[in-house]
């Protein structure tokens, strides 16, 4: 008699549709994505299948302004301006950037030497 090895098939995970057309993506699904909750993903029908694809919102290259600690930045601001508060104003660009090199300590003569280079 042959030894018949075990074979193993790919697992085939299913979900029921719930009220409201509610489905649970497995977990393990969920990770292999990186799928978080809040998420959102365009849904279509193709070839008689429904077919979920983890959709932007947001454009990848805008994600950072929309960051916990970024937003809170955004929230400091929006209150500042609130209660009256103004920032600095400069003149222009180069006293703007004189101010940045000095508030991080650096030469902003040297800055513009290393640019050019």
């Amino acid at each position: 008699m042959a030894d018949l090895k075990r074979r193993r098939r790919p697992h085939l995970v299913s979900t029921p549709v719930r009220k409201k057309g509610v489905v649970t993506i497995p977990q393990e699904i969920r990770e292999q994505l990186d799928l978080q909750e809040g998420d959102h993903l365009v849904v279509a029908v193709e070839d008689g299948r429904i077919v979920l694809t983890p959709a932007s919102v947001i454009p990848d290259d805008q994600a950072w302004f929309w960051s916990g600690s970024w937003q809170e930045k955004e929230q400091e601001v929006e209150e500042a301006i609130a209660a009256g508060e103004r920032g600095e104003v400069f003149q222009d660009g180069e006293e703007f950037l004189q101010s940045l090199a000095d508030e991080a300590g650096l030469d902003l003569g040297e800055i513009k030497r290393r640019a050019d280079a």
